[in-house]
């Protein structure tokens, strides 16, 4: 039979499952949304930037079992696109990025659009593919699919030319797409989990430090903390694989940058139970994390072992397998003689988190915010609100590390941002994909007003689309983590000033409803306002003028940990400049 190559890429996007697209179409791929155009199973979602478009996929793959998709057009859609395919390449994310390619039936050079665009995303992707006959389409699609998910998930790129597109070709039987399980590697022979458990067992403190690979092993890594009774940390990305309300959970790192639940919890480790982690510079706060001898890392991925950190036992398996396997060793008794008896409630060990918890929480409530909103009112507040399976989506900036101090996450895979490309920008697109992907769950954003900036007219895709998402946009006229850090080591902030930003202005020109909190006293009827509108599939952005005064306990902890690195000549150096500069003005 002869079919288009845009016909057949859409029967395999069908059949993988891709309920949306997200871009924009161009010269080099209107027939393939054409054929989107004409499905019944898949909408193609117009954004009003390819970097957006990204965002969303990346969301979609995020908070759901579908596959993030993207089509673009080749060379300017490419390079928009580019930070949101590196963001999930860096973070572990699956993702598909369909691309328009120019013509490849003739020898004319300087064609619009000619890149080398494999070139351009190899070093951001798991793997790319020019189709060259329209027989390899569908099985390319196919392939790129296998890849994205399996192992460790990322993009994959492909590009479809333009004559391919356009003109039918002959093409033998379609191929259907069957399902199985992601690539991932064999578990580990049994007596390295025997041996690891052993470890864990013999410590006086074991702790755990869970990131987003364990996003989907809740269940599990619970039963292992409850048996151990061992503290649990968890990355910034996957501060959703354990939940806060548990009384083990100790919050976001567990070095001098983390909260003070944390730091006490972890301050004796003996042995550490690291899983889906790899010790990047965020989690680490800055590599400031002292980690035990005894270290068992369990990661998908073996590149991770030793990176960082040496382990005393790497287990290379994917999290849900391993942390399975983990379990039996564990709850197993050594000699064989049935099951072996948890460790006896710390009732002692339970009592100092929450209370290094309240503490904490109580600080910020206390801290004077004078006119301004108190971001532990309004996290407070915020958490009453929303029901435990609402979805976070933040972007990168000092609310970052506010959210993730002061906003306890109770549910698995409901709350994503970015983190180790961190790319500003993400927040705002990537709650369309969350809702998108689910309609049914509430999905609001936290975005600081320098991130909004970047990518807030994409508001205007979440009102053309109905989507009730509510925007909480920090408003405090700066980019204050980096102000924060330059207020810190230089006495100044320099080009850091964001100037007069309306608000409201972007809430007119995108479609959405508007709402102010201005002060600690309209939080709660700010929130609720919000709600209410978003509930009636309206997107709603709401003016928070929040008080950045009080730092974060991450952001101290980093900065200390890397002033601590310097030599003394150094820090006499910067230490002199910022007095002077105090002293000067």
């Amino acid at each position: 039979m002869n079919k288009t190559a845009a016909w057949l890429a859409v029967r395999a996007l069908e059949q993988l499952g891709v309920r949306h697209t997200f871009g924009i179409p161009g010269v080099h791929n209107t027939e393939l949304y054409d054929e989107l155009n004409s499905s019944k199973l898949i909408t193609p979602v117009l954004v009003t930037h390819e970097g957006g478009a990204a965002f969303m996929a990346d969301a979609v793959s995020r908070v759901s079992d579908s596959i993030g998709t993207i089509v673009i057009v080749p060379a300017a859609g490419v390079t928009h696109a580019a930070s949101g395919i590196a963001e999930a390449f860096l973070d572990g994310i699956p993702m598909l990025v369909i691309c328009g390619g120019i013509r490849t039936d003739t020898d004319r050079r300087y064609q619009l659009h000619e890149i080398d665009q494999l070139a351009f995303v190899a070093p951001l992707t798991k793997a790319v593919f020019r189709v060259d006959s329209h027989e390899r389409v569908m099985a390319t699609i196919f392939e790129a699919h296998r890849i994205a998910t399996g192992g460790v998930p990322g993009p994959v790129f492909v590009e479809l030319p333009v004559n391919l597109q356009l003109f039918a070709g002959e093409v033998g039987e379609i191929p259907k797409y069957v399902p199985g399980a992601p690539e991932a590697p064999p578990l580990p022979a049994a007596a390295r989990f025997a041996e690891a458990a052993a470890l864990l067992r013999a410590a006086r403190r074991p702790a755990i430090f869970a990131g987003w690979g364990a996003r989907d092993a809740t269940a599990t890594l619970r039963k292992i903390a409850d048996h151990l009774q061992a503290p649990v940390a968890t990355t910034l990305q996957g501060l959703s694989a354990f939940p806060a309300n548990h009384p083990l959970h100790v919050g976001f790192g567990f070095g001098p940058a983390a909260v003070p639940a944390a730091r006490n919890a972890f301050k004796d480790c003996d042995c550490l139970l690291a899983v889906g982690a790899r010790f990047s510079e965020i989690a680490t706060g800055s590599f400031g994390v002292q980690v035990p001898e005894n270290l068992i890392h369990l990661d998908i991925d073996s590149r991770v072992f030793n990176a960082n950190y040496p382990a005393k036992i790497e287990l290379a398996c994917d999290a849900g397998a391993g942390l399975e396997a983990l379990w039996q060793a564990l709850s197993n008794d050594e000699t064989g003689g049935g099951e072996a008896a948890p460790r006896p409630r710390n009732d002692a060990l339970h009592a100092a988190i929450a209370r290094d918890k309240r503490a904490y929480h109580d600080e910020w409530l206390e801290h004077d915010s004078k006119e301004r909103v108190n971001p532990g009112r309004f996290y407070a507040a915020l958490r009453h609100a929303v029901p435990d399976d609402a979805i976070a989506v933040v972007d990168d900036g000092n609310h970052t590390y506010l959210t993730a101090e002061l906003f306890p996450v109770h549910s698995p895979r409901s709350f994503i941002l970015p983190t180790d490309f961190n790319c500003m920008g993400y927040a705002v697109p990537a709650a369309i994909g969350a809702k998108l992907a689910q309609p049914e769950r509430e999905v609001f954003a936290i975005v600081g007003d320098g991130a909004f900036m970047m990518t807030c007219m994409e508001i205007a895709t979440a009102a053309r689309q109905g989507l009730g998402i509510v925007y909480y946009v920090f408003h405090d006229g700066e980019l204050s983590q980096i102000a924060q850090a330059q207020e810190i080591t230089f006495n100044r902030k320099s080009c850091s000033a964001l100037g007069a930003l309306q608000v409201e202005g972007v809430a007119l020109a995108t479609g959405a409803a508007f709402v102010t909190i201005a002060n600690n006293d309209e939080i709660e009827s700010g929130v609720e306002r919000a709600r209410r509108a978003a509930a009636g599939g309206w997107p709603v952005i709401v003016d928070v003028q929040i008080d950045y005064t009080k730092r974060t306990a991450f952001t101290q902890g980093a900065v200390k940990t890397n002033f601590s690195r310097f030599s003394l000549a150094q820090k006499l150096r910067l230490g002199a400049r910022a007095l002077l500069r105090k002293i000067t003005g």
